[in-house]
């Protein structure tokens, strides 16, 4: 059994991630489970003092700090036991029936990788407790997570809003191929108003590349409305889901390698700061 699973904290995107979770979980007719990670930076495991012997003073100094420790963890644990209950009495409210719960203690990145064989679509907030109040700033874990999984990743903004349309960047590549052929095989996005988005100069290569595109979601049943438009590509693209009024924009994520999005950058990396919008990346 495969999941839709959020990844939720004490952020103001909780909620915001909640309602995407109940909305995506409802539309692919999948389970929905929320996951809680205790940060091994923020709540450290308890630690075993057993050996430490000769310390002196110091002894009593390590043991209260370990004490301290613990007690921070039980807090951590029972708040964020709090925030799962609330998600899930949230899911019960919009009408499903058994969502899951789950809170491990570690890194995040690593806890959404052991269970990505059991995942379908996972859900986080682009900002998460330690960086909300930066506007600008992408949640530290965001691109960990996005180059670790394989799996469909949906980065939602603080508020929820109903998707009634989307866009879909596309460039023709192998990446941004195999995101149309996602999308044109889920439920995830059918019924809605399809876009579709090519940021180059008009070329018979580029036109081409387009109507494969077309042909495959006209195939699945989207309406599609396709654009070529110059310019730079990340700033056509937000600029098109800003003026078009885009409630969600699809894109393949980092098709190329570390060393050459470390010399000219990444568009992904780029997008996810700057879109207002859920940005739905498929890898």
């Amino acid at each position: 059994m495969t999941h839709v699973i959020a990844c939720i904290d004490d952020s103001q995107a909780a909620v915001a991630v909640c309602d995407y979770a109940i909305w995506s979980s409802q539309r692919m007719d999948a389970t929905l489970k929320f996951l809680h990670v205790l940060d091994h930076q923020q709540y450290p495991a308890p630690v075993d003092l057993s050996g430490n012997i000769g310390l002196g003073s110091r002894e009593h100094l390590l043991e209260a700090l370990a004490e301290l420790d613990e007690v921070r963890g039980k807090l951590g644990r029972e708040h964020g036991q709090h925030l799962l209950d609330a998600a899930k009495q949230r899911a019960r409210d919009a009408g499903i029936e058994k969502p899951h719960c789950c809170q491990r203690h570690g890194d995040l990145t690593e806890s959404v990788k052991e269970l990505e064989d059991k995942t379908r679509l996972l859900i986080m907030g682009r900002q998460g407790e330690s960086s909300e109040n930066a506007a600008s700033h992408v949640g530290s874990h965001i691109e960990n997570v996005v180059r670790t999984l394989s799996r469909p990743i949906l980065v939602t903004p603080r508020q929820f809003v109903n998707p009634e349309r989307f866009l879909i960047a596309y460039d023709g590549s192998a990446t941004s191929r195999k995101c149309v052929e996602m999308i044109a095989n889920s439920p995830l996005l059918k019924g809605l108003e399809c876009h579709l988005l090519m940021a180059s100069q008009k070329t018979e290569e580029v036109i081409e590349h387009l109507g494969w595109a077309e042909k495959q979601l006209h195939s699945a049943g989207f309406q599609v409305a396709s654009n070529i438009m110059p310019g730079d590509v990340e700033d056509t693209i937000l600029d098109y889901c800003s003026k078009q009024n885009m409630h969600l924009l699809a894109m393949g994520a980092y098709g190329h390698s570390r060393i050459r999005q470390l010399l000219v950058g990444s568009t992904t990396t780029s997008i996810l700061a700057r879109a207002t919008i859920p940005l739905l990346l498929l890898r």
